[in-house]
C-alpha cells in the first residue's frame, strides 16, 4: 500500500478534534479551581473531584470509542483510561493542593477562641 498524504480536510478535521478534545480535557481541571464562582460545596473535597473525574470520563468516551476501533482492542483504551486516572490523581492531589496552599507555615497554632471575663466568672 502506498503512502498516502491525508487530505487538508483530514487535517483541518484533525486539528480541529485535537483542540477540541485537549479543551474538554481541560474543563474538569478548571473547573476544581473555580470554588466561589461555581460552589465550593460542590467542587471542593473528595465528592467535587470524584464528581468533576466522572465528567471528565464521559467527556472522553467518544476519544476511547475511536481508540478501540483503531487498536482493534480494549488495551488501548484501558491505558488511555489509566494516564487519564494518573494525570488526574495528580492534578488534584499534588497540583492543586501546591497552588492553593497558605503562605502561613503549617505548624503556626490557629487563632482560637479568647474567654472573656463573663466566661471566666460562669465557670467559677
Amino acid at each position: 500500500m502506498a503512502d498516502r498524504k491525508p487530505s487538508r480536510l483530514a487535517a483541518v478535521r484533525d486539528a480541529t478534534g485535537t483542540v477540541i478534545g485537549s479543551v474538554l480535557g481541560l474543563i474538569p481541571h478548571v473547573l476544581h479551581h473555580v470554588g466561589l464562582i461555581a460552589g465550593t460545596a460542590f467542587l471542593t473535597g473528595a465528592g467535587g473531584n470524584a464528581a468533576l473525574y466522572l465528567v471528565g470520563l464521559l467527556l472522553s468516551i467518544p476519544m476511547l470509542r475511536r481508540i478501540h476501533r483503531r487498536f482493534g482492542s480494549w488495551r488501548a483504551p484501558a491505558i488511555a483510561i489509566a494516564v487519564f486516572t494518573a494525570m488526574f490523581l495528580v492534578s488534584a492531589l499534588v497540583v492543586g493542593p501546591a497552588i492553593s496552599a497558605d503562605s502561613a507555615p503549617t505548624d503556626a497554632p490557629s487563632p482560637g477562641p479568647t474567654p472573656t471575663v463573663q466566661h471566666t466568672e460562669h465557670h467559677t
